[in-house]
């Protein structure tokens, strides 16, 4: 990896579960995805960044079998916070790893250790070794997570909440979605064949099109496509760009981290 300081400041890149999982399987991950994922970031060489990934075919369905987004109710589900929390620490293991085998010096965090939630939101996040690290250079991959939850007992930590709130917290310049669609369409693409992708949007030009947005069909427990806008705002109200790009598509998760415009580009103003 040949490290290109961003002038531009932090970058946030977050690869959605249906990227780095064969989502309609359990516990399969997307390993040429993630090869080819790990490519492109060490190719791209930008420092400092942070990545996030989803848990898709390793987290969501454990999570939504022992019902652990609405909170502890019975002791039963102890044993499916453990398996959930297990299940994401194994796919940020082949991230990782994929990340280090192409020379990024990226280093597996887990959310539930420095976070606490209440009502599902974060109520209290401890950055110091966040920010230790990227002063060091590394880059921290965490991850969808459980965590303890102030009001719930326990519940579902989304990526993308965990992306959006790092964004704020740490001025990032820009946050990168990747997904599995080629950006933010007028109507799903997935149902209708005639949706139009929207190049670029502002704050003020969401709220036309946002009967538009649909979520995904499959098991998510963390929104969809409709949750990640909701996690955006708050970012890009603090002067982030977001972009949000098809991560399945070689090429497009590159040209995003140099700075070209693919997918859909959300902005302020």
């Amino acid at each position: 990896m040949k490290r290109r300081d961003n002038a531009e400041g932090l970058t946030i890149l977050k690869l959605g579960g249906s990227v780095v999982t064969e989502k309609g399987a359990l516990l399969t991950p997307n390993m040429p995805a993630i090869r080819r994922l790990a490519r492109e970031v060490s190719d791209a060489g930008v420092s400092p960044l942070i990545l996030v990934h989803g848990g898709g075919g390793f987290g969501h369905p454990l999570a939504e079998r022992y019902g652990i987004k609405d909170g502890f109710r019975e002791p039963q589900q102890l044993i499916g916070f453990s398996k959930t929390h297990e299940a994401m620490v194994s796919l940020n293991r082949f991230v990782v790893e994929a990340l280090v085998e192409e020379g990024v010096p990226a280093f597996g965090m887990p959310p539930s250790s420095f976070t606490v939630t209440r009502g599902g939101r974060v109520a209290s996040i401890h950055d110091e070794p966040l920010r230790m690290a990227l002063s060091l250079g590394l880059v921290p991959v965490l991850y969808g997570d459980v965590t303890l939850d102030l009001e719930r007992g326990f519940t579902v930590l989304s990526g993308d909440q965990i992306a959006a709130l790092l964004a704020v917290r740490f001025e990032a310049k820009r946050i990168i979605m990747g997904v599995d669609v080629d950006g933010l369409y007028t109507e799903d693409p997935k149902i209708n064949p005639s949706a139009r992708l929207i190049r670029h949007l502002t704050l003020k030009d969401l709220e036309e099109v946002w009967g538009g947005i649909r979520g995904s069909s499959s098991t998510d427990v963390t929104g969809g496509m409709m949750g990640k806008i909701l996690e955006l705002i708050p970012p890009i109200k603090h002067g982030a760009k977001a972009l949000i790009v098809n991560a399945l598509k070689p090429g497009n998760v590159y040209s995003a981290l140099k700075g070209e415009l693919v997918g859909t580009e959300i902005t302020k103003e």
